[in-house]
C-alpha cells in the first residue's frame, strides 16, 4: 500500500512557471524574465517579478492598461466611472 502523504498530492497540483491572473483566474505562464504580462484570455497586464529562475510572481497591475480597460468596460454598461460625476 504506497499511499502519497499530503506533500506529494499538494506538489502534484502546482504548476511551474504559472501564476493565476488576479482577474479571471486564469493561468498564465509569463516568458522568462518578462517584467510585464498582459493575460490572453481578459487582457488585463500585470508586473511580474522572478524570485527564482522559473518561478514568476504578479507584483501588482500595470495601471495604465487596466484603467483603459475598466473605463471601457463600464462605459459599455452604462456606468459612471469612481470620480466622473
Amino acid at each position: 500500500m504506497s499511499k502519497e502523504t499530503t506533500a506529494e498530492s499538494t506538489a502534484k497540483g502546482r504548476t511551474a512557471g504559472a501564476v493565476r491572473c488576479l482577474n479571471c483566474f486564469k493561468r498564465i505562464s509569463p516568458p522568462s524574465e518578462a517584467e510585464k504580462y498582459m493575460c490572453p484570455d481578459c487582457g488585463y497586464e500585470w508586473r511580474i517579478s522572478w524570485p527564482f529562475p522559473d518561478f514568476p510572481r504578479i507584483r501588482g497591475p500595470v495601471w495604465e492598461t487596466n484603467r483603459e480597460l475598466s473605463e471601457r468596460e463600464t462605459s459599455k454598461k452604462g456606468w459612471k466611472s469612481y470620480g466622473s460625476e
